[in-house]
């Protein structure tokens, strides 16, 4: 008997393919009548493949034994109700590290020189009249890192190739890495002149940049978010780039995505990313295969390769 597993929205092509020649898979996004077609097949579940899975809906799979989550991060997740049903959760770390510090020092660099405003200068035919202007680099720069994680560790030490100098901080200290820690997100803010937000997101980090971080960081400091947009108190950061008390912003996350606040869109200190940080071919396909392997572990009675619950 074949094992029936669950999607509630669409994966990677790749992902998906891999799922179909393994399992029997059902795609409640596809069901015209959703709550309907739970009521008279979630028994059959015993798995879901994806992310965004809450206590509703584990109610509705009575049977589920694991959430194989597409991601990193797990917020929208309710590990706390998975845990209490007995249900596995995992997710698809360390895979998706480089692609996501690349992207992260790509940030810094494009609103450091303004890469995407110097294209558009060009573009329009401005070149011949007038110098572009000039700005910033990453040499001698402090950045401090929110989250020194796995993708903290990589950004840091992409960083350093850089020349720039890196601080941090989290919940602890790690005596193991070469990096001066802060026990206060405020006073790190105040010594750096960029801050990188690389944190799980949910409710214990919940604009946890706030706005006397963002002050503290102030008129000469530059925010980077790869992480989530609610990490960042959203629109005391949109207040302070427009008055000049924050210096610039590189924004591959928001609070509402994929809706963005108007109000970015004008100014000239900010750099803008549709969540691209794991968004590459090779990525995609490895985190892919790791959520199948995940399940392919499960189903064999084997230890789980990246457990979260």
């Amino acid at each position: 008997m074949t094992i029936e597993i669950l999607q509630t929205g669409p994966l990677l092509a790749s992902c998906e393919k891999a799922l179909a020649e393994r399992y029997t898979v059902h795609k409640l996004h596809e069901q015209a009548a959703p709550s309907a077609w739970l009521r008279e097949n979630g028994a059959r579940i015993r798995a879901h493949a994806g992310s965004g899975v809450q206590a509703d809906l584990m109610d509705a799979l009575p049977n589920l034994e694991i959430i194989a989550s597409f991601g990193v991060g797990y917020d929208n997740i309710d590990t706390r109700a998975a845990k209490a049903r007995n249900i596995r959760v995992t997710n698809t770390p360390d895979v998706l590290n480089d692609a996501v510090a690349e992207l992260t020092i790509g940030l810094m660099i494009s609103l450091a020189r303004r890469i995407p405003q110097s294209d558009q200068f060009v573009r329009q035919g401005k070149w011949p009249n007038a110098n572009f202007g000039l700005f910033s680099e990453l040499t001698g720069k402090t950045v401090g890192i929110l989250g020194l994680g796995r993708i903290g560790k990589e950004i840091a030490s992409r960083a350093q190739a850089m020349k720039m100098r890196v601080v941090y901080h989290g919940r602890s200290a790690q005596p193991s890495v070469p990096y001066v820690y802060y026990d206060n997100l405020e006073d790190m803010a105040r010594d750096a002149d960029w801050l990188v937000i690389i944190a799980p997101g949910g409710k214990g980090t919940e604009k946890i940049v706030s706005r006397k971080v963002l002050e503290a960081l102030g008129p000469k400091g530059a925010i980077v978010n790869v992480a989530r947009g609610t990490l960042i108190d959203e629109a005391a950061m949109v207040e302070l780039l427009q008055n000049g008390g924050l210096g610039g912003a590189a924004l591959d996350v928001f609070e509402n995505e994929p809706s963005v606040p108007e109000a970015l869109f004008s100014l000239d200190n900010v750099v803008l990313s549709p969540h691209q940080g794991s968004a590459t071919n090779q990525t995609r396909d490895a985190m892919g295969a790791l959520l199948v392997a995940n399940l392919e572990k499960h189903f064999a009675g084997e230890p789980l390769i990246s457990a979260v619950v």
